[in-house]
């Protein structure tokens, strides 16, 4: 339990419940200071459902770290089931 710690946060509501019911969305602490109505706060995270999160591709340098770890991991595997 963490004590101590005040965070203001909307909840909204799927408007396809399919796989999720509701987003939490975590304020900033100078949102709600800086004199933004709830309304536009409540636009804003609505707003951000209905908006696709791009794509992101695997660059090459990820992809060597990636496969480097594979099978570093394999060999690792391997060798402590050989012995």
């Amino acid at each position: 339990m963490v004590k101590g710690i005040s965070r203001q946060v909307i909840v909204v509501h799927a408007p396809e419940p399919k796989l999720f019911e509701q987003a939490i969305f975590i304020l900033k602490e100078d949102a709600v200071g800086s004199g933004i109505s709830d309304e536009a706060l409540l636009k804003e995270a609505q707003k951000a459902i209905r908006t696709p999160a791009p794509e992101r591709k695997m660059r090459g340098l990820e992809m060597v770290w990636a496969f480097g770890g594979a099978a570093a991991t394999g060999l690792l595997w391997l060798i402590t089931s050989l012995l």
